[in-house]
């Protein structure tokens, strides 16, 4: 695709965006990212919430309620704005990420993230056939493109707070009985990323320019991260460097943790047996253990540099996320 410059676009046309809807508004990563996209200033954000939903927005954002079974309601909800950013649960039904890119190309909009926000499922194709999740999410992406929107998806790895303290289902940690349960050697190293982290990413990348203003312009654009994935991360991790972490914070010594190994292989067969019995826990299970295989599947490189991400303190994040769960 040749280079397009602001400098060449029709007259009235606006070089930043500025109107953006946000399905998942009131959720776990949804809120964090509105937030930070309204802290900007830059914007005028829309939440695209369901007809009778009870979820608290943040404050300065646009309520438009729809009906996910009626198209027009999506595509009347997202006239006038640019920008879609997706947001949804697992649980979502499986079509309603079609609706939303179907509805939000008939609207006019011309750019959207989609719902990713883990693991490297696009660019590693041994987790994207392995995992239950994978070829929804790129198919998802790919849907996309067929519509003809610009689309972006992050890739973060593993969400590090939701990772540590849920349960020994993922990271294999369980933080009340001190008690850690190592992926092959626990030497495996992984990209992980923290929840404030991927929204200061998702916010900084709508604060870029969409395009060069000419071809003297070298700074980073929407246009250099478009139809392809945003990597980012807070830290690259393995389970011994987490458990060093949680002792420090925690001010406990290595004789006050039971350390137990099992087989990344073992454990990801282990997590789908339990999928296939109905049993929610298996999805957790077999994508930390497949995600842990000692490949490189879990680490990439990242746009953390271009965007002006900070760097994070792993202590910091560790004990944050400890003191949340133990509010929860």
């Amino acid at each position: 695709m040749a280079l397009q410059y602001a400098k060449d676009q029709p007259k009235g046309f606006s070089n930043h965006v500025k109107d953006i809807a946000v399905v998942g508004a009131g959720g776990q990563i949804g809120k964090l990212i509105t937030e930070a996209l309204v802290k900007t200033g830059k914007h005028v954000v829309t939440a695209i919430t369901r007809q009778g939903s009870t979820n608290e927005l943040p404050h300065g954002v646009i309520a438009a309620p729809v009906d996910y079974n009626d198209e027009s309601s999506l595509v009347s909800a997202l006239k006038g704005k640019e920008f879609l950013i997706i947001t949804l649960a697992l649980s979502a039904p499986a079509d309603t990420h079609h609706k939303l890119v179907r509805a939000a190309a008939e609207a006019g909009v011309t750019y959207v993230i989609a719902n990713a926000y883990g693991v490297d499922v696009y660019g590693k194709e041994g987790l994207r056939k392995d995992l239950p999740i994978g070829n929804r999410v790129v198919n998802n992406i790919h849907f996309a493109t067929e519509t003809g929107l610009t689309w972006f998806a992050f890739i973060t790895g593993p969400w590090y707070e939701y990772s540590l303290t849920v349960g020994p289902e993922l990271l294999g940690f369980d933080l009340e009985k001190h008690t850690a349960t190592f992926y092959d050697d626990g030497k495996t190293a992984i990209n992980f990323s923290t929840l404030p982290q991927i929204s200061r990413a998702v916010a900084a990348l709508l604060s870029l320019k969409k395009f060069p203003d000419d071809e003297d312009d070298a700074s980073v654009t929407l246009s250099r991260f478009a139809n392809s994935p945003v990597y980012i991360s807070s830290f690259h991790l393995s389970q011994e460097d987490v458990l060093d972490s949680v002792r420090r914070v925690t001010k406990t010594g290595s004789s006050e943790w039971h350390v137990t190994y099992e087989s990344t292989e073992e454990r990801y067969k282990e997590g789908m047996r339990l999928i296939a019995d109905g049993k929610l826990e298996g999805f957790g299970k077999s994508l930390f253990a497949r995600a842990f295989y000692p490949n490189g599947d879990g680490t990439y490189e990242t746009a953390n540099r271009l965007l002006g991400l900070p760097e994070e303190d792993l202590d910091g994040a560790t004990l944050a996320a400890i003191n949340s769960s133990s509010r929860a």
